[in-house]
């Protein structure tokens, strides 16, 4: 997203859009216990994070710029808007988890 925005006014430029949330969603629904290998000979359930290779898409759409780029500003706004609502949202739920456990730890 950054880098479309950045792109803007850059004749010709295709807006892109990276892919993981799918391929990250079936690795976290297919393992139950996921193991850690340290060591190329250790056995590999596959289901390894190290398995997720996001995907870039270009958007090859005909552009309404007479300039050929295709990037939607109004878009990739409400798209950053979206991250940062997701992302204060799971920071309140970590920091929630912690003060729960610092709770706990402290017997108060």
């Amino acid at each position: 997203m950054s880098n479309n925005i950045a792109n803007l006014n850059t004749p010709g430029y295709k807006s892109k859009r990276v892919i993981f949330e799918e391929k990250l969603k079936n690795i976290m629904d297919n393992s139950s216990i996921s193991l850690k290998t340290t060591n190329k000979n250790h056995i590999n359930d596959g289901n390894s994070m190290q398995n997720i290779n996001p995907q870039t898409l270009q958007d090859k759409s005909k552009s309404l710029r007479l300039d050929g780029n295709n990037v939607d500003i109004d878009l990739e706004m409400a798209n950053l808007a979206a991250n940062q609502i997701l992302y204060n949202a799971l920071v309140s739920q970590a920091n929630s988890r912690i003060a729960m456990r610092r709770a706990v730890i402290n017997g108060k």
